[in-house]
């Protein structure tokens, strides 16, 4: 089968096509022809060898979705024949995250997706909704699971409440379609009156343009009738939280969930102790909360927004579409 590495060569990161043999599964292993992975940050940073933890010569990708063609012993939970996503870390079902789950992630500590072939344990995969194409159901292990666990799962998300997303990428993207799903109101920011334009039309009511308004964060407190938001979707990190502190609300909650502008800074604890904010750490989630969200988008028929679909010979331009920062929604690969 073919596959794509992360080699290091003379210290210089590069994406290789190499030939593996074909695995098979083994007790409790389901064996899935990948049908379609999509990108995430993420990637990028493994790419460059920057992710912690990281498999020497890792097959990347966390994200992927396939038909599942043969399966080991002791199989119950799927069958051949089923569509099937791999959860980003494979070994954490369900509560709350530990250590013992960390270095069970797919495309960084172990083996992932961007592969003709990947064998998982039958606990590691979900089924997709019917409604949804391999190359839909494969932007869904990262960016929406994060954007659920950040909104849903911990951020008890209710009617009328109000969510600030930060830029327009595909944790975004579908936290504004959650947030829309539940009933609340969505404030978008990005330097691009064109994505803008495309967030409104994806349901966002409020949209601020954080280059010709550099000082967002007393927009969105004035947006709120000098309130503040109930949630911020922080995806920025360093260089955005310290905006988001004072965007949000008293008591209100900020889901910290990416390192766009990067991994260093100091932030205050002041804003969050005399305002009363839950700052939450978010790393992906669980299976069971996968497989909640799941429902949800059956039920909703929702579909997620994908900028641009790569065959599988051209993955390095998939990356390098994505370091550009010029896409709206997910980027596929097509396999």
């Amino acid at each position: 089968m073919k596959a794509y590495q992360v080699e290091t060569t003379n210290e210089t990161k590069d994406l290789v096509l190499v030939e593996l043999p074909k695995p098979q599964p083994g007790f409790g292993q389901v064996l899935i022809q990948v049908k379609a992975t999509a990108l995430n940050y993420r990637d990028l940073i493994v790419l460059q060898g920057q992710y912690k933890g990281q498999k020497p010569s890792v097959i990347p990708m966390s994200d992927g979705a396939g038909e599942v063609v043969a399966v080991g012993e002791g199989v119950t939970r799927v069958k051949v024949g089923d569509r099937v996503a791999g959860t980003f870390f494979q070994d954490w079902i369900s509560g709350g995250i530990n250590r013992s789950v960390m270095s069970s992630d797919l495309g960084g500590g172990i083996d992932g997706m961007l592969s003709e072939y990947v064998v998982l344990n039958q606990d590691g995969v979900v089924l997709i909704p019917e409604h949804l194409s391999y190359i839909e159901a494969a932007t869904l292990p990262c960016a929406a699971v994060t954007a659920w666990h950040a909104l849903i799962t911990k951020g008890n998300l209710q009617a009328g409440e109000t969510v600030l997303v930060l830029g327009t990428g595909g944790v975004s993207g579908f936290a504004t379609k959650f947030a829309k799903l539940k009933g609340a109101t969505v404030i978008a920011t990005s330097s691009s009156d064109r994505k803008l334009e495309q967030m409104r039309e994806l349901g966002a009511d409020l949209t601020i343009n954080y280059k010709t308004t550099p000082d967002w964060e007393k927009q969105v407190y004035e947006l709120t009738e000098r309130i503040g938001v109930d949630h911020v979707v922080e995806v920025g990190g360093a260089g955005t939280l310290a905006k988001s502190l004072q965007a949000v609300r008293y008591g209100g909650q900020v889901h910290l969930i990416g390192v766009l502008s990067g991994f260093g800074g100091e932030i205050s604890p002041l804003p969050i102790m005399l305002k009363s904010v839950t700052v939450n750490g978010i790393y992906v989630g669980s299976r069971e909360i996968f497989e909640t969200m799941n429902q949800a988008i059956s039920q909703a028929r929702l579909k997620p927004v994908i900028d641009r679909i790569f065959p599988f010979a051209e993955a390095k331009a998939a990356y390098q579409y994505l370091q550009s920062g010029s896409h709206f929604g997910k980027v596929v690969i097509e396999i």
